[in-house]
């Protein structure tokens, strides 16, 4: 029987697992998962406890057209509900606790400023429109700054849009184009945040664990500890096939897995979250410098193997780019949170994102719905937060925010809310800080070619997943990527009839487009 070696254990790898049981036709137990890590999840991860802290270093959301995410889940019941899938667990949690955001942006006095506006210029709509029209090979190796003037980067658009999906200025203008056009749909309600869609609990919780536990009820091998560190390709003519893989274990041994004439391999190439940082309540993060991390280090042999296969280095060599912190606060005081509702006109959970637009580190909080874990009590609260702008000072603590423990973060959010109950929110707070060095390495300024496509030309059995792998159209930092990919390489390399619904395109729909050009317009 053929088998098929995962290079991973997040989303992507976990996905691609699935659609190999439920439309590949493999048996569970001939496949395996191989991670490097001690913990499945990849960088959908969240853990901890009321007496340590919980934390997570990142949230991801969602929308009504992402199809294979809600296809996948479709196939996976639900935890807390095993008669509903994850996907109808996801719906209902919409229904019932949709974003209304009143406060998504808050100026330098602490006020609450009216998002409704995009505050667009004739110069910057314009530009807008331009960067949307240009053919995608004309940006390569285009910032967004080369796209936009000055001006663009101090509208109501740019704070909402950067700090919802993580752009900075200096980021691609191809990513930046992507995301213009597969979200064009939530520009009307893009103040409100109510087209954007979350996970009843924490993406670990929601999905990685009842995704997890279906994959190894179905008989699934999943290898903690297992660092791929080369595939060995055969030598002889044009086709590029995998023989055999090798993988580094704990102690310094050195297993080599012979890979079958149809054995399948599926490579996560890059990580998002490698050598990510976790500081504590009285101590900031310290990134570990001395290497990039497992799965860029497999990419980057493959790479110089032979063409074709990407370039890693366009995505692993500039982390003064890519890297921004977060930060996780557990408390069992109701303040901060009766705070925040009074002070947004939201009840928790339905607020959305709240930037504090003049911020030096550009600071974003939310209060998701409790409870966020799911073994969380009820007499917990836990809120989450971040800053794309880590290396520069804090305007009220007077330092870069990477250097800063987590009361100091906290510190400086209370003082942009200016908060009289602070010392008392403080002395009550676990907070966890995290610094991601690649975080957005994703969008990174790219060429036609610097992404391996899912199944690369010639390939007989290996493809390559996740956020670094190229698919046409969609958007990566996102689960649906991931997903597609997934779905991508297992219908590519056995020839399935089924392929990957088409990437929803709103712009092809003149009730979108009319809406999305009225938002462009408001005063």
């Amino acid at each position: 029987m053929a088998k098929a070696y995962l290079v991973g254990s997040g989303i992507a790898a976990l996905s691609a697992a699935a659609f190999l049981i439920r439309d590949g036709g493999f048996a569970g137990s001939d496949i395996v998962l191989l991670e490097e890590q001690e913990r499945e999840g990849g960088s959908l991860d969240a853990a901890g406890s009321p007496e340590t802290g919980y934390t997570m270093r990142g949230g991801r959301m969602f929308e009504v057209h992402f199809d294979c995410t809600y296809d996948l889940l479709g196939s996976i019941p639900s935890l807390d509900a095993p008669s509903k899938s994850v996907t109808e667990d996801t719906f209902a949690f919409h229904q019932d606790f949709a974003w209304d955001d009143h406060a998504r942006l808050v100026d330098a006095s602490g006020r609450i400023v009216d998002a409704h506006s995009m505050g667009f210029s004739e110069r910057d709509r314009l530009e807008l429109i331009a960067c949307v029209a240009t053919p995608e090979r004309q940006l390569d190796g285009k910032r967004i700054t080369d796209c936009f003037s000055e001006g663009f980067f101090r509208t109501n658009f740019w704070w909402m849009w950067c700090t919802t999906f993580a752009f900075e200025p200096w980021h691609s203008a191809i990513e930046f184009r992507r995301y213009l056009n597969r979200f064009v749909h939530l520009f009307k309600t893009f103040d409100t945040m109510s087209g954007i869609y979350r996970t009843r609990f924490n993406q670990f919780d929601s999905i990685v664990r009842p995704l997890l536990k279906w994959l190894t009820d179905q008989g699934v091998t999943v290898r903690l500890g297992a660092r791929v560190t080369d595939l060995t390709l055969a030598e002889a003519g044009e086709a590029l096939t995998v023989e055999a893989i090798t993988v580094a274990r704990a102690g310094g041994r050195v297993e080599e897995i012979p890979v079958g004439p149809d054995d399948l391999v599926m490579v996560t190439n890059g990580s998002m979250t490698a050598g990510s940082a976790l500081g504590s309540t009285d101590a900031a993060p310290v990134l570990d410098t001395s290497g990039s991390g497992g799965s860029w280090n497999l990419w980057e042999t493959l790479a110089a193997k032979r063409p074709g296969l990407g370039d890693p280095k366009v995505f692993d060599s500039s982390v003064a780019d890519s890297t921004w912190g977060s930060f996780t606060v557990t408390t069992k005081d109701p303040t901060f949170f009766k705070l925040m509702e009074e002070f947004s006109g939201s009840e928790a959970g339905k607020g959305g994102l709240i930037t504090f637009k003049d911020s030096g580190w550009l600071l974003t909080i939310v209060l998701n719905h409790q409870p966020h874990f799911r073994d969380q009590p009820d007499d917990t609260f836990v809120w989450w937060g971040y800053g794309l702008f880590p290396d520069k000072e804090g305007d009220f603590v007077r330092k870069p925010m990477r250097q800063c423990s987590g009361r100091e973060i906290l510190d400086e959010v209370l003082q942009h809310l200016r908060f009289e109950q602070a010392p008392q929110i403080l002395d009550t707070s676990i907070v966890i800080p995290a610094l991601m060095p690649y975080i957005t390495s994703q969008f990174l300024v790219r060429s036609h070619g610097d992404r391996p496509p899912v199944v690369p030309a010639n390939s007989t059995n290996l493809a390559f997943i996740g956020q670094y792998a190229e698919v046409p159209d969609d958007v990566v930092f996102t689960v649906e990527y991931s997903v597609r990919t997934a779905w991508a390489a297992v219908a590519g390399l056995l020839y399935l009839d089924k392929q990957p619904p088409p990437v929803y395109k709103g712009r092809h729909n003149p009730k979108v487009l009319m809406e999305a050009l009225e938002t462009l317009h408001r005063r």
